[in-house]
Order: structure tokens, then sequence, then C-alpha cells
């Protein structure tokens, strides 16, 4: 896996991934920004996102559950000191189908959590507390 990062001027850098696309990153105004884009730990908590509904999506229609929505809710806490790293993650998955079955959603949860999301496991393995919760919504006929 391959990127590259190309600074914009001020506080602004492109963001190329190795399969070609490109997303913008940018600062606050306070740091020299424009705030045309979202921040470099804004986009790792996306990845961390991005990764983990992958997977439980993924583990859910493997196992033929009705699934039609997935949607997961990140809120982090950072130090208050220079690293600034994350040291809590909360993970909120909000997951709609008709007739899902329980079980087979707090697996998935559990498996991305555990076994296969690897954004979740590297940052975890680095310090950060990552919880995981769920809640199914059935949506009606």
């Amino acid at each position: 896996m391959k990127a590259r990062i190309q600074w914009a001027g001020e506080a602004m850098f492109l963001g190329e991934s190795g399969s070609g696309h490109v997303v913008v990153m940018d600062g606050p105004p306070e740091s020299g920004g424009r705030n045309l884009g979202v921040r470099p730990m804004e986009m790792l908590l996306i990845g961390l996102g991005g990764c983990s509904n992958f997977d439980v999506v993924s583990i859910l229609r493997k196992s033929r559950q009705p699934i039609e929505s997935c949607e997961v809710f990140l809120d982090a806490e950072r130090a208050p000191v220079d690293p600034k790293v994350f040291t809590r993650i909360t993970m909120h998955f909000v997951v709609k189908g008709r007739g899902l079955k329980e079980a087979q959603v707090k697996r998935a949860v559990e498996l991305s959590a555990e076994k296969y999301c690897s954004a979740s496991i590297m940052l975890g393995a680095a310090g950060v507390e990552i919880t995981h919760d769920y809640e199914i919504v059935e949506l009606g006929e």
C-alpha cells in the first residue's frame, strides 16, 4: 500500500492513495489553514470507522443477514499535550434491517474489533482504549 502527500500551500495538503484517489486535508485558521478539508487526525478517525464498518457489513452479508444500512459513530478523546494522541475512542454501530439477529450483529462487531479491523487492532496495541457497542433498528414493511 502506498500514498503520496503533497503540500498545497498554507496548511493544506493533498493526499493521494495508491489507487489514485485524492483527499484534501487542511488546518484550522488559527493554524494557518483555510478549513477547506478534514484534519489529518480526523482522517485517521474516519479511516478507523471505515475499516471497521467495512468488516461489520461484510460479515453480516456473508452470514446472510438482511442488513439495509450500517453506520458507525465515533467519539474520540485526545491527550491534552503534544503529541495529542488518541487516548479513548468509542464506536457506536447502528445497524438497520428487517429481522436482523442480535447474536449475528454482536458477533460481527466483536470479530471486527478483535480479529479483522487492522486500524482498530493497531490503535489498541498502541494503548488507545477503544470500546464498541451497537444498536439494531428494525425497519418496517
